[in-house]
């Protein structure tokens, strides 16, 4: 059975200088396989998420012995890997504009320090899942958010989960 010691958190991370890394759907594929990841391994239930062309929403739960710390870092830096590989092959341009020649890295995909907000009551918790699933519609991409298909939208509105990833609702 699992455990789920810690609160559901929102969960936004950018690329690097808001760059459109995610805009290709092969990208955003990247995202679903990694949160599916998380569903099958029992490391998180995944309640919202959406994922645009420069950054992503998430509320999520880890499931212990994961911890909030723990799962953001495992994730950002397989996404960040995997995404890396696929600029090689499809995007060199694009993964230049990532260079950062750090110490510990010669590329950085993601922003740091990802914004994390523990979801204690209703109130925040729904006004944050409305947030996640209007971002494409405030961006332009649709006219109802439960036509994005990168989005838990439409489950929530249609019961459509094209990516199997709602397991739970909030």
């Amino acid at each position: 059975m699992e455990r789920l010691e810690e609160w559901p958190a929102y969960f936004t991370a950018t690329n690097l200088e808001w760059l459109p890394v995610l805009q290709d759907d092969q990208a955003k594929q990247i995202i679903i396989e990694s949160l599916r990841f998380l569903i099958e391994n029992t490391r998180a239930r995944i309640y919202a998420y959406v994922v645009m062309s420069n950054h992503i929403h998430l509320i999520w739960q880890p499931i212990c012995p994961q911890t909030h710390k723990s799962l953001q870092l495992s994730f950002m830096k397989f996404t960040a890997q995997q995404m890396k590989f696929y600029l090689e092959v499809h995007d060199q341009q694009l993964l230049e504009k990532c260079r950062v020649n750090a110490k510990d890295r010669i590329y950085q995909i993601w922003e740091r320090n990802p914004h994390v907000l523990e979801l204690f009551t209703p109130a925040v918790t729904y006004q944050k899942l409305h947030y996640i699933h209007e971002n494409p519609v405030r961006a332009g991409l649709v006219k109802s958010a439960a036509d994005y298909e990168f989005s838990s939208a439409g489950f929530y509105e249609n019961n459509i989960d094209n990516f199997k990833l709602m397991l739970h609702t909030l």
